[in-house]
């Protein structure tokens, strides 16, 4: 009986196999570009070649019904004119430094308190998101109906005879502005209470351990020990909330159906835009200088951040 040899019915390598093929060329060198390439493709349209669209557009009178023609600073000689863009500018400034110090400090304080693994501190922490999740329609109804000069909170307060009359929460200029922040502080509360908790989850446990036997207390061991420990998500967030302060539009927008307050004078940068970029008379070219605006601004407000941070840790 004739042995048959195994190499004869043993499969040749294929050009295309696993040992340096044009399979393996393709797989190591081209694959992940592939993979990479849709989102790429997402980001370059919808982000860069936006972003270059609107520098453009600054710099030209176009309209939404017709493309206009270069006209150099005029858009941004016209807006330091515009006495609409000083009270937008201040109210979207006054709007951060409002706002931002509560963003950093409020979730950080939540997510120590609520950062242990009982079923009631489950509860708590989703209580808390349970905001974030919400549209803003649905937000607005809320509190719109709370702070109604007929709503429950003037009702609970002329109970208890702490006022004589209504609380004009959605009527007057200035209290619309800082309900607007109360809201603000209110929905971001547990987005950011999810990211210092997930910090705070990486800080070694042995570090309580030690404070606690050098006699530390709660307080000590969040200020010594938290909070050092988490120096890198305060600065993450400090920025975060500082573009998204800066850049509010719905509570404002819900709170006052679109008005601005009484006369336009609750009006921020982003309702500015969205005022002057939408409609049949919109002035595409106008809003888009507004834009630049805000990028520089933010950025200016990033970089300031940051030189005081850096400052701070040389000290």
């Amino acid at each position: 009986m004739s042995r048959v040899d195994s190499s004869a019915i043993r499969p040749k390598a294929s050009a295309l196999g696993r040992h340096g093929g044009p399979q393996t060329h393709w797989t190591t060198t081209l694959a992940p570009y592939l993979f990479v390439f849709p989102a790429f493709a997402i980001v370059f349209i919808f982000v860069i070649v936006a972003a270059l669209n609107t520098c453009r557009l600054a710099f030209t009178d176009s309209t939404l019904l017709r493309p206009g023609k270069f006209i150099g600073i005029q858009n941004f000689v016209a807006i330091v004119h515009d006495d609409y863009f000083w009270t937008a500018l201040l109210n979207s400034t006054l709007y951060v430094v409002c706002v931002v110090p509560f963003m950093v400090i409020l979730p950080l304080i939540l997510a120590n308190l609520v950062k242990g693994n009982s079923r009631i501190m489950g509860f708590f922490r989703t209580s808390f998101y349970t905001p974030v999740v919400m549209s803003a329609v649905v937000v607005g109804m809320i509190w719109t109906n709370l702070l109604d000069p007929k709503g429950l909170v003037n009702s609970v307060l002329e109970s208890l005879h702490i006022i004589h009359s209504p609380i004009p929460f959605l009527s007057d200029r200035w209290l619309i502005l800082f309900t607007s922040m109360f809201v603000t502080i209110w929905l971001g509360l547990g987005y950011y209470m999810v990211i210092y908790l997930t910090a705070l989850a990486n800080i070694d446990a042995s570090l309580y351990e030690a404070a606690s036997l050098d006699g530390a207390g709660p307080v000590r061991q969040f200020l010594y020990v938290t909070i050092p420990g988490v120096r890198s998500t305060i600065v993450l967030i400090m920025m975060l909330s500082t573009i998204a302060a800066f850049r509010v539009f719905n509570e404002i927008y819900v709170l006052t159906n679109g008005t601005a307050g009484p006369g336009g004078e609750d009006i921020t940068m982003s309702m500015l835009i969205q005022k002057e970029g939408t409609g049949i008379q919109a002035r595409t070219g106008y809003a888009s200088a507004l834009s630049l605006i805000v990028l520089i601004v933010v950025g200016a407000m990033l970089i300031l951040q940051q030189i005081i941070q850096k400052r701070g840790e040389d000290s």
